[in-house]
């Protein structure tokens, strides 16, 4: 079986939550061509359903996708989001903003999506540390992001909530 046949076998196991077996697909897509991102990407998503896995070792597969194509914005916009939800959050902030770089056009989108996670995750993920100091310090960067994506700065927002 190709790495291409065994990737759209993958794909297609996935979308019936069949993650072992979707795992073992990509896995085999890998072994046929090891710097083939999208088999990567997909062990990576495939993992996500099997509990026994680390987070690590999905960073590592997600980190190796985007590594073989830097220029792939879904790959970076996933793997930010990734980072977001373990907290990981300057890794996220830093792959969020590479997407922004490649995909101008759609960076507003980007940038919310950063702030949107950023603002919902933080404080559960720094729930030791939140005092008001820290929420503050979450929303700031939030709202430094949604300004972002409306192609605003401080002063502008504030000239138009007056």
């Amino acid at each position: 079986m190709s790495a291409d046949d065994a990737i759209m076998k993958g794909e297609q196991l996935l979308a019936q939550f069949e993650y072992e077996k979707a795992r073992k697909k990509f896995n085999e897509a890998i072994k046929e061509e090891p710097k083939n991102a999208r088999g990567h990407f997909g062990k990576a998503e495939a993992s996500l359903g099997i509990p026994k896995l680390s987070v690590e070792k999905i960073l590592e597969l997600y980190k190796k996708a985007v590594e073989l194509e830097p220029d792939n914005v879904f790959y970076l916009t996933t793997l930010g989001s990734f980072c977001t939800d373990i907290g990981r959050f300057n890794e996220a902030e830093e792959y969020y903003n590479k997407a922004t770089e490649i995909d101008e056009d759609n960076a507003s989108l980007y940038f919310s999506e950063f702030a949107i996670g950023y603002y919902t995750k933080a404080p559960i993920i720094m729930e030791k540390f939140l005092d008001e100091k820290t929420k503050g310090m979450i929303k700031k960067k939030a709202l430094t992001y949604m300004l972002k994506a409306l192609d605003m700065n401080e002063d502008e927002a504030k000239k138009l909530l007056g």
